[in-house]
Parts: structure tokens; C-alpha cells; sequence
């Protein structure tokens, strides 16, 4: 896995089982609720073939024997899980950090200033990217290996407005870091905004909050245990009564 090894480098001789293990970790959270479509960075595609192929292999040596609780569709093909499809968005699949273009954007990074969060200001964002790390070279340019910040930034700036990249080359073509550093903080802060909004509204709404969580658990502990039903049976486990 590209992600272990990428890790594991950073992480010397600490790194952790869990690590290790969290491909398949993954793989059974998205197998047991048997997900359809599965919203993952380009990093993930990995790890979702990795759930692809156990849920094939799974198929193939124990086909689906229940008859309660399946669809329509489990029953025409005869399998207990579904094989998930990654979706991918086409512009900004891959976000790199704003102190490193070389490396993925990540929650998990120790400098705060190499992200942009969901909940930061106005004032914070504009901070954040007005001190990212940018060249010397004069013109914005994607694609280009000797330049990943300035690719990334643009990335950014299409992921936020959804405008084509001609659209941007041509915006920016004439162009320097110390002008296009505010247009971008300024278009990260409109596209967030709607989303703080609503944020804020939920979190206000305790009751409403809790009420949605609570529907949600009981959805998926259903699903999860037809799934480890049809999962058991298939394989000859002999299933007791489900305690009420």
C-alpha cells in the first residue's frame, strides 16, 4: 500500500500495527454497510480496489445462500457484498499542502498553516494562504514538475469556483503570487461560507442533531447485521435467534 509506505518513511521505526492494518479496516466498514459509491481522494483508490477485490474473492468462494432480508439484486447475482465504486471528483482529487507541494493536504499534518479547515475564519484563511509556499518564477503554470505549488494552488482556486482551467489560465495569465493569493483566499472564503452557515444552524439545533444520529445508528446497525448474517450463512455458520 502506497500510503503505508509513504507513512511508515515518516514515521521510522514508531510506526504502528494500525497503520498497517487500516486498509482493512476500511475495506470491512465500506463491505458491511454495503456501500455503493464511496467518496475518496485519488490517495484512496488503493485501498477501495483493495475492498474490491475481498469482496470478489468473498463471492466467489461463498455464494449468498439467505433468502431473508435481500434484494432484488443479491438475489438475481448471488453475492453477499457488493463491489463499491470509487467517486472521485475530477478537479481537486488530490489537494496537496500549502508548506509542501509535494505533499497531500492532510488533518492529521502538525502545522495547522499547512491546511485549510472546514471552520477557519475569514481571517484565518487569508492568513494561511497569503504565507503558503509559492516560488520565484514569474507566471502561474499547471502541470509543470518543477513548480507543484503553483499547480496546486490552482487546483484550489478550480475545486472552490468550478471554472474550466482555460477559464483560469486565461484570469490569471498575467498574473504574480502577491495578486493571486487574495483572489484565491477570497474564493476559498465564499465556497466555505454556505458551508459554516449551515454549521452553525445544526449546532444550534441540539435536538434536531441528535434526533438525525439516532436514525442514522439504527439504519446502520440494520444494515451491518444483515450483512454478518448473509456473511456467516454463506460460509455454513449456524445462526441463532437475534436477541430482541
Amino acid at each position: 500500500m502506497i500510503q503505508y509506505k509513504e507513512k511508515a518513511v515518516k514515521q521510522g521505526e514508531n510506526v504502528a500495527v494500525g497503520l498497517f492494518d487500516y486498509p482493512i479496516l476500511m475495506a470491512a466498514d465500506i463491505l458491511l454497510y454495503q456501500a455503493d459509491l464511496v467518496p475518496v481522494g485519488e490517495d484512496q483508490r488503493q485501498h477501495l480496489e483493495l475492498a474490491r477485490d475481498i469482496a470478489r474473492r468473498f463471492n466467489d468462494q461463498y455464494p449468498l445462500r439467505s433468502t431473508v432480508g435481500v434484494t432484488s439484486e443479491q438475489r438475481k447475482s448471488k453475492k453477499v457484498f457488493k463491489e463499491p465504486t470509487a467517486m472521485i471528483v475530477k478537479e481537486g482529487a488530490r489537494i496537496m499542502s500549502l508548506t509542501d507541494g509535494t505533499s497531500k493536504m492532510s488533518k492529521s499534518a502538525e502545522n495547522d498553516h499547512s491546511r485549510i479547515n472546514l471552520l477557519d475564519t475569514p481571517d484565518l484563511v487569508q492568513k494561511k494562504i497569503k504565507r503558503c509556499k509559492t516560488d520565484m518564477v514569474v507566471g502561474l503554470e499547471w502541470d509543470n514538475p518543477s513548480r507543484p505549488e503553483s499547480t496546486n494552488l490552482l487546483n484550489i482556486y478550480q475545486a472552490v469556483t468550478g471554472k474550466s482551467r482555460d477559464a483560469i489560465l486565461e484570469e490569471v495569465r498575467e498574473m504574480n503570487w502577491g495578486q493571486f493569493k487574495p483572489l484565491l483566499a477570497d474564493a476559498v472564503v465564499e465556497h466555505l461560507s454556505p458551508i459554516q452557515r449551515r454549521y452553525a444552524e445544526v449546532m444550534q439545533e441540539k435536538g434536531y442533531l441528535e434526533d438525525i444520529l439516532q436514525q442514522g445508528s439504527i439504519r446502520a446497525e440494520e444494515i451491518a447485521h444483515q450483512s454478518l448474517v448473509h456473511a456467516k450463512e454463506a460460509m455454513g455458520f449456524l445462526i441463532p435467534p437475534r436477541r430482541s
